[in-house]
């Protein structure tokens, strides 16, 4: 008898049929391949039975699949929180706006909820982690960086009026996920890696970055904070200039609420989002998934650039990564120097800021604690203000 609450923490009940579409291109996928796939898998079909036995549900083998993209678990819910402000969901198709429709599903748009200064969060994305990897990582900082001296080094950047740039690709791609992370590599139609790994792509970009501002003094130039993940050897043969500040890891939230100037990322919606919660242009380089939507989209809102993941053929690798990593510090310095992308930012970041966080959320839990209902009446229909030809390429990717 007690209600539930669920979190979305994407662009709306429409983001998910847009990274289903992403992920099904790079597979080299239809829908009714994936469905086949699905329905011929048998440890599927004994997973969904052993929940259905034990719980009392009445999940089916192509749960979230019909229509595809939809959340079926959501209708369990009193109402689901989205991480996002209204005009900026993604646009729900007619089917999947008729699905929750039917079902009473109420959605409320309550916007980022970002946590408190200081706050200690999850990093990395390391299954075979050893001691040695952060340690070795570290040492590439120019000297015994932690969080805080971090944190007090931005501070002293931006009451001087020193630009900071922001440099993380992810924890995933960073990780050691055999098909996503830094050994990995995107797939062809006979299933077979192809393309850069995660690490020539993560340093690339870091080059890029470098090639942009970097500088031979720790007091030239814009601040470099680069987070670098759990690998022992992130750098490789790349030599980081001594304007940057490198770490395993970053205090991200903490860095952005301090103020940069840009930050260069991989776009993954938590961080995508913490972007334009914090006013900041963004540069995104995707690595998969719903990174490529929301590189996209960062282009089509006018905050930011993109720099699409290489995908050459076998033995251009090398000139491929040379040219990606020629096209990050060129459009990095393009960010950071054209002031359209930050009025835009700064606009979003209003409209999300006005959405509530965190008390308009906590505000939405008490009510339906309370009444037994939730405050506001059910929002179906959700219009990303972007343009509509954005929508349907990647939707139709």
């Amino acid at each position: 008898g007690i209600p539930s609450v669920a979190l979305l923490p994407n662009a709306g009940p429409g983001s998910i049929q847009r990274f289903f579409a992403e992920l099904l291109r790079t597979s080299h996928m239809t829908e009714d391949m994936f469905v086949q796939e699905v329905e011929a898998f048998e440890p599927h079909h004994e997973a969904v039975a052993r929940l259905n036995a034990k719980y009392g549900l009445d999940f089916g083998l192509l749960t979230n699949m019909q229509p595809f993209g939809k959340l079926g678990v959501l209708t369990r819910s009193a109402i689901t929180l989205v991480t996002t402000c209204e005009d900026l969901q993604d646009p729900m198709t007619p089917d999947i706006a008729e699905f929750y429709k039917k079902e009473g599903t109420i959605f409320e748009a309550v916007g980022p909820l970002l946590d408190k200064a200081g706050a200690r969060r999850a990093a990395g994305h390391k299954f075979n982690a050893s001691e040695g990897d952060s340690k070795h990582a570290a040492k590439h900082t120019g000297g015994e960086v932690d969080a805080e001296e971090l944190l007090q080094r931005v501070r002293a950047a931006r009451a001087t009026g020193r630009s900071t740039i922001l440099v993380s690709m992810g924890t995933v791609i960073t990780g050691d996920s055999p098909d996503m992370g830094w050994e990995g590599r995107q797939k062809d139609k006979t299933g077979n890696p192809r393309g850069l790994t995660g690490r020539d792509l993560c340093r690339a970009a870091w080059a890029g970055a470098f090639d942009a501002f970097g500088e031979s003094s720790a007091e030239k130039g814009p601040l470099l904070v680069v987070s670098l993940g759990p690998q022992a050897d992130p750098f490789g043969d790349l030599e980081p200039p001594a304007n940057a500040l490198c770490l395993p890891v970053v205090p991200q939230v903490d860095v952005l609420r301090l103020g940069v100037d840009a930050f260069l990322t991989h776009g993954g919606q938590n961080s995508f989002t913490e972007g334009l919660a914090s006013g900041v242009p963004l540069l995104v380089c995707p690595g998969f998934g719903d990174q490529v939507v929301n590189a996209e989209k960062a282009e089509v809102m006018g905050i930011g650039l993109q720099v699409p993941r290489p995908d050459p053929d076998a033995g251009h690798e090398a000139a491929a990564a040379a040219q990606y990593r020629a096209d990050v510090a060129e459009r990095l310095r393009r960010v950071c120097s054209e002031k359209a992308y930050l009025e835009k930012a700064s606009e979003c970041a209003g409209r999300l800021q006005r959405a509530g966080g965190v008390p308009r959320a906590v505000e939405v839990m008490l009510t339906l604690a309370k009444n037994g209902a939730p405050p506001a009446a059910p929002k179906v229909e959700a219009v990303m203000v972007i343009e509509a030809k954005a929508a349907s390429a990647v939707g139709g990717a």
